[in-house]
């Protein structure tokens, strides 16, 4: 009885883990339906090569995500760890080819509404904090409860790009803010049930949330400051 009722508090942590990878691959796919994944059928405009590859790998990495907490649900925690050594050369990959599409970008003159140049530092901030999420996740690969709460973190910091295209005309009024809010509210909604099953804010949340809210406000007074035009400008050649 015992055991049982210890495994209880397990199950619904592994399926509150499946579920937010099920949430953040439904935010992805509704972000980009129109522009990438159902794009022919939207009349969509033809995109670069690059784009098409990003799109790719940035998939790869939600479905990656979807499948470790699937594994860990199944108990195969072996192959978790097995697989987890090659998501973090997938996780560089992805900050790479973040880097390079945004920069493309950039140089396309492709931006929701700033300047181009200004808006760089916005897409370069966000795949930069995942990058430093992931990072810390994997130095702290040997902590389970320090690792699966960055890993959501990073993830969950990833979905900015997906929640600045959804088709909701009140979102789009807000602006970068707006966007934002609502990825900080999706990790605010995952750390308030994590906190109210355990009784505590675990540090990992406290100190990967302080980290990705306050890189917010500083992608956007980097971006309105006289020192990034010129490395914007060197950036996009």
């Amino acid at each position: 009885m015992a055991a049982a009722a210890d495994a209880s508090p397990r199950n619904a942590e592994r399926r509150f883990y499946g579920l937010a990878a099920l949430i953040a691959a439904l935010l992805v796919f509704a972000g980009f339906a129109r522009t990438w994944y159902l794009g022919k059928a939207f009349d969509a405009p033809e995109l670069p090569g690059l784009v098409h590859l990003h799109g790719v790998v940035m998939t790869g990495w939600i479905v990656l995500f979807g499948v470790q907490a699937s594994l860990v649900a199944a108990r195969r925690v072996d192959l978790h760890r097995r697989l987890g050594m090659a998501g973090a050369f997938f996780a560089a990959l992805v900050v790479v080819m973040g880097i390079a599409t945004a920069i493309e970008g950039a140089r396309r003159g492709i931006s929701p509404g700033p300047p181009p140049l200004v808006f760089l530092a916005i897409p370069l901030g966000v795949i930069l904090v995942f990058g430093a999420l992931v990072a810390a996740a994997v130095a702290n690969r040997r902590r389970p409860d320090w690792h699966k709460r960055l890993m959501l973190l990073a993830t969950i910091s990833m979905l900015t790009p997906a929640i600045a295209r959804l088709p909701i005309e009140a979102l789009h009024a807000g602006g970068i803010v707006a966007f934002f809010a609502i990825t900080d509210l999706l990790a605010i909604a995952c750390i308030a049930w994590d906190t109210a099953r355990n009784r505590r804010l675990h540090p990992a949340f406290l100190r990967g949330a302080i980290f990705l809210v306050a890189s917010q406000p500083a992608m956007l007074v980097l971006a309105q400051s006289a020192a990034w035009q010129p490395v914007a400008r060197w950036l996009a050649g």
